[in-house]
């Protein structure tokens, strides 16, 4: 079965999430999930497609899967820890991932649509315990250290922000002077940035605007490639 092309979200699609939030319960999403999966399943089935085959450009052998818990994020929440109850999410997550491991164990590209905005971003979101280790050896690595900081530079230098620090403190074993301390206090690493919808967003076109992104971006994936291959596959 082939997808059909991309031609953008439509209106209807921020229109059903404006909705969600306002009606966030089982009967209202139950009554309208047929808008759901026509104004933002379908669409978001062919975009998986289409900006899967744009990104072999820049990470031969991407992961595009156009399945829920794949490329696509579940609608709903997982409330079991959290005091808001509300059973569904009110955007559109998706995630295109490197690699042949574990989706959320590699370097991928993210997509994030919601009301107001559309956030497009990179990286490794939360570190598995290995795989922070690994991070932290090649923070401090003579090759992978000064070749993170060149890469955090340029994408910062072009506008990008990068995830929020978790750790107050350098990791013990770890100098506290090193040139690359304040990197040594995430706990995953990622960068991107914010936007309003762009015009593109209701056309083919969004494509191309989101591949120019994550081109953008992309020296902090080759990094991150680049210490999993070293530090995680190569020890394991």
């Amino acid at each position: 079965m082939t997808s059909s092309p991309f031609n953008g979200f439509p209106e209807d699609a921020i229109l059903f999430f404006v909705e969600l939030a306002a009606n966030n319960y089982k009967t209202w999403f139950t009554e309208h999930k047929p808008d759901f999966e026509n104004y933002v399943m379908t669409p978001a089935r062919e975009f998986v497609v289409a900006m899967g085959e744009r990104l072999q450009e820049l990470s031969p052998g991407i992961n595009a899967d156009p399945r829920v818990n794949k490329s696509i994020f579940r609608i709903y929440r997982d409330v079991r820890f959290s005091k808001d109850k509300t059973p569904y999410k009110t955007n559109l997550g998706l995630w295109f991932w490197t690699g042949e491991g574990a989706k959320f164990e590699n370097p991928g590209y993210y997509f994030h649509l919601d009301t107001d905005n559309l956030m497009l971003g990179v990286g490794m979101y939360s570190f598995a315990k290995p795989i922070l280790k690994a991070y932290r050896d090649a923070v401090v690595d003579p090759q992978l250290g000064p070749a993170l900081a060149q890469a955090v530079a340029k994408v910062a230098g072009k506008g990008y922000g990068f995830g929020q620090k978790t750790y107050k403190r350098v990791p013990r074993g770890y100098d506290p002077d090193h040139e690359n301390a304040e990197l040594l206090l995430y706990s995953g690493l990622t960068a991107g940035k914010e936007l309003e919808h762009p015009e593109a967003l209701h056309s083919a076109a969004l494509v191309d605007y989101c591949f120019e992104h994550y081109r953008q971006l992309e020296p902090v994936v080759k990094w991150l490639q680049a210490m999993v291959e070293r530090f995680v596959i190569k020890e394991s």
